[in-house]
């Protein structure tokens, strides 16, 4: 019996153990990021860079995604949300990190479809459809190159051309550097007025566009 007890303390010890660890390791990181973000703010919002929202809105959301990134298609409904609910409060940024293979050329058709002011319609659509061209951990824009007859009044013969502009190679390796230097090494990888979120997931974002929101207005 008192050998029994001896291992259940010494499980016990090790699990708080492993929970002190954890929790320490978590707050560590989350300190890294944010001292990342305060350090190289500079880095967070481009020239180029696509956005949605009013600019004059005082809560600005930058988002670091990758087109072919499952979890960043899951969020898109929410930040299209967040823009609905506060038309007048909340900025939305979008930087870009092709991470998967072929993610570069999603992107190049985005930044393609810019210039015809269908850059929003198209990234809904990519991501509508993104079970059909993302496979295996790969995009496959020959295949999502099918669903952009669904777009009206895109021109796809200019999308084409548009695609080889040297410029969107410059953008894209923009934003990788600036990823890089925010510590935004997955996706999607968030950032509200310049603060990350202290741990990922929904819950965390709603808090600090809420904390951000209720400071500012």
């Amino acid at each position: 019996m008192k050998k029994n007890v001896i291992i259940l303390a010494t499980s016990l010890l090790m699990v708080v153990l492993f929970m002190v660890a954890t929790y320490l390791y978590n707050n560590q990181k989350a300190e890294t990021k944010t001292q990342l973000a305060a350090q190289n703010n500079s880095a967070l919002i481009a020239e180029h860079s696509p956005r949605k929202g009013s600019p004059a809105a005082k809560v600005t959301i930058v988002e670091f995604l990758d087109p072919a990134c499952e979890t960043c298609k899951i969020f898109h409904p929410f930040i299209k949300d967040l823009l609905k609910k506060y038309p007048n409060k909340i900025n939305v940024v979008i930087r870009y990190s092709p991470f998967h293979h072929g993610s570069d050329q999603m992107v190049a058709i985005l930044e393609a479809s810019r210039k015809q002011g269908q850059f929003w319609n198209v990234l809904d659509l990519m991501f509508e459809t993104q079970s059909s061209w993302a496979i295996n951990h790969q995009a496959r824009p020959d295949i999502f190159w099918r669903h952009l007859t669904k777009v009206p009044n895109l021109d796809l013969k200019r999308l084409q051309q548009d695609m080889n502009d040297p410029a969107i190679a410059n953008v894209i390796q923009q934003d990788l550097v600036d990823g890089k230097r925010l510590g935004a090494n997955k996706t999607p990888t968030f950032f509200v007025n310049g603060k990350p979120l202290p741990s990922f997931g929904y819950e965390q974002l709603m808090n600090l566009v809420n904390s951000e929101l209720a400071a500012h207005y």
